[in-house]
């Protein structure tokens, strides 16, 4: 996709660095158009190395190829962050006098914003007034957060972080393929107790789950997200009205929660990291060394809820499922996956380097996803949402 970047003149426009980081690194080729007080605030030189595109603030520039109105003519999205108060008074007045003001007048794709400002500024009538006016034409605004700001100051007007940023622009993206579909995500890791204080579970965090169902919403679908200890701040990430969370504990707790949902959904995909094994009783209170009864805990093992749903799917239902792997060789890891979706009996198996970098507790994944005869359908590294997004890809492809 053609993303253009309008940076304006204000100190989070360091921050705009790591929004265009991420959005090359999803792929996309972006284009940044700084206003000549952003060139205050990060340099030229920054721009177009992080972006890998020349970099210019002026209409008279590239004249003959027509700049100005190519730029926003080729767009698929523009997005201007930080959007000062004085660049958001522009942009509703429809003035052109730079390159970022002809760019969003000659525009026909989504326009969205990225308001940062000190909150007096934010609250101010005029501003309220022209970001009402901006929302009336169908103008995207993104934030403000409220937070700490320049000079000492805290509340409304600090601009969103690159990566909410980056998750609002892909969602602008998204095709609407999954509209009118209802599809069931697990998220997170379930923990078996032990005693009151105790449990056996996984390093999970639940935010590839939540990425998951975050952009099957953005494209059109209803989702069930049963998630299992998954902390607010990661589920704030799949925060969408089509998104409809159902908090889980344990493999049991989860397995009731899928089957339920699954029963209406076209699509299921099992991204949680269910525990294969319990304590084949837990203890009403704390169990202590001094007792003795901590040094051997007898285990049972839990159903398989992935083989099991697979096994009893209504007719034309997608069951996906997920394996984190540790082994470096790829072949083997390939090869492994492979057994595990014939074992399964599921449509497509995504299987996941989990080391330093990726996968558990990590903001990026690396994935594989094993299709029919054990083929590899897609294979993508980068945030977990633009993972989602691959994966997402693939399972509509398989159930046109």
């Amino acid at each position: 996709m053609n993303i253009v970047v309008g940076v304006t003149g204000g100190i989070a426009a360091y921050k705009t660095v790591q929004l265009v980081r991420l959005l090359i690194k999803a792929g996309h080729e972006v284009t940044v158009i700084p206003t000549e007080d952003a060139l205050r605030f990060v340099g030229l030189p920054t721009w177009e190395a992080i972006s890998r595109n020349t970099v210019t603030t002026s209409v008279h520039d590239d004249v003959a190829r027509v700049r100005h109105v190519a730029l926003g003519q080729a767009a698929d999205l523009v997005i201007v962050a930080p959007a000062t108060a004085n660049t958001i008074a522009k942009i509703t007045a429809g003035l052109a006098d730079d390159l970022l003001g002809t760019t969003l007048l000659a525009t026909l794709a989504p326009v969205a914003i990225a308001p940062a400002m000190h909150t007096e500024m934010w609250r101010h009538p005029s501003t309220q007034a022209n970001i009402s006016t901006l929302r009336e034409r169908g103008v995207h605004i993104l934030g403000p957060g409220d937070g700490e700001l320049t000079g000492g100051d805290s509340g409304p007007g600090r601009m969103l972080e690159p990566e909410e940023l980056f998750d609002h622009a892909l969602a602008l993206l998204a095709p609407q393929d999954l509209a009118g579909r209802t599809v069931v995500v697990s998220a997170g890791g379930t923990r078996e107790p032990i005693d009151p204080v105790r449990f056996l579970g996984n390093r999970s965090s639940g935010r590839q789950g939540a990425a998951l169902a975050a952009e099957a919403a953005a494209r059109g679908a209803r989702v069930v997200l049963v998630a299992a200890n998954v902390s607010a701040d990661v589920l704030a990430a799949s925060r969408h009205p089509l998104v409809d969370v159902r908090p889980v504990g344990t493999a049991a707790e989860l397995g009731e929660a899928v089957r339920d949902a699954a029963a209406s959904a076209d699509v299921v995909v099992m991204a949680a990291a269910v525990a294969d094994y319990r304590p084949a009783t837990a203890a009403d209170q704390k169990l202590t060394k001094e007792e003795g009864i901590l040094d051997r805990i007898d285990l049972v093992e839990n159903e398989d809820i992935v083989a099991g749903l697979a096994a009893s799917r209504p007719a034309g239902q997608v069951v996906v499922a997920f394996a984190a792997e540790t082994l470096a060789d790829a072949d083997a890891r390939r090869e492994r996956a492979r057994r595990k979706r014939e074992r399964k009996g599921v449509d497509l198996l995504v299987v996941n380097l989990a080391d330093a970098e990726n996968g558990f507790e990590s903001a990026d994944n690396a994935v594989e996803v094993i299709g029919d005869g054990g083929s590899v359908v897609a294979s993508v590294a980068g945030s977990k949402r633009s993972v989602s997004s691959a994966i997402w890809d693939a399972v509509v492809k398989l159930s046109q």
